[in-house]
């Protein structure tokens, strides 16, 4: 592939995954900024209902996450046209996800609730579904294709095509963990240099292994863990001091 043809390509999936996130989130940050209300006093809801009838909320549920599934699609359909394919899930996948998640989340949760408490965060609400019977299920699957999609993206098929470009590697690590920074900005400042770090550890993990399942098991668990676990405690987020 030329060059050309891999920076329009760069271009044209950035603006319909999550370059257009990134920038919509940046908006919505600087609205919230100007508001009169202090952003750690604002909250914002990951998944919320998108409909009054059960059946339809659940059928646009299924919609929504189907969006971030085919955007990890089309990448991987992209470069599979190059030879590129993504590889086998093996079992040592799910130990170095485990490690990954452990090494983030931890860590994320007392960030995030620092941040909070110096008005840097909204107050983060994983869910507002009230589904008893298909919850859990959705919630779950929001999980996997946020973590299949982002991961994807901005990770696999971002640093292949930059490398294609014959960019170097801190440089492809920095756009790879902006861009991952910027369209989680919604959640407030500290949620984009969160992330920003997060995208530093992941870029640099898939540099340096080859391996992309093990970010996406990773992501995968840190979203579950977020989503089921504010669920079941009822969303009572006081054990964070919040």
């Amino acid at each position: 592939m030329t060059r050309a043809r891999i920076k329009k390509e760069i271009l044209l999936v950035l603006a319909i995954t999550f370059g257009a996130s990134g920038l919509r989130s940046l908006l919505r940050l600087i609205d919230d900024l100007l508001s009169p209300v202090a952003l750690n006093d604002q909250a914002v809801s990951l998944t919320t209902p998108q409909a009054t009838s059960v059946w339809l909320d659940l059928g646009l549920q299924l919609v929504s996450a189907g969006v971030l599934f085919s955007w990890g699609g089309l990448a991987l359909y992209l470069l599979s046209g190059d030879g590129v394919r993504i590889g086998h899930i093996r079992w040592n996948d799910l130990g170095w996800g485990a490690g990954l998640a452990a090494l983030i989340g931890l860590p994320g949760l007392i960030f995030y609730a620092t941040a909070v408490h110096l008005g840097l965060s909204k107050q983060v609400i994983p869910t507002t579904l009230d589904s008893p019977w298909w919850e859990v299920p959705i919630l779950l699957l929001w999980s996997g294709a946020n973590a299949f999609g982002e991961e994807i993206v901005v990770v696999f098929w971002l640093l292949t095509r930059l490398r294609g470009l014959g960019w170097s590697v801190p440089a492809m690590i920095i756009v790879s963990s902006l861009l991952r920074g910027s369209y989680h900005l919604y959640q407030g400042v500290s949620a984009g240099f969160g992330n920003i770090i997060m995208g530093v550890v992941f870029a640099w993990f898939y540099h340096r292994t080859g391996k992309v399942w093990p970010l996406v098991i990773a992501h995968f668990l840190i979203d579950a863990v977020a989503f089921v676990g504010y669920t079941a405690l009822g969303g009572n987020l006081s054990w964070l001091g919040l």
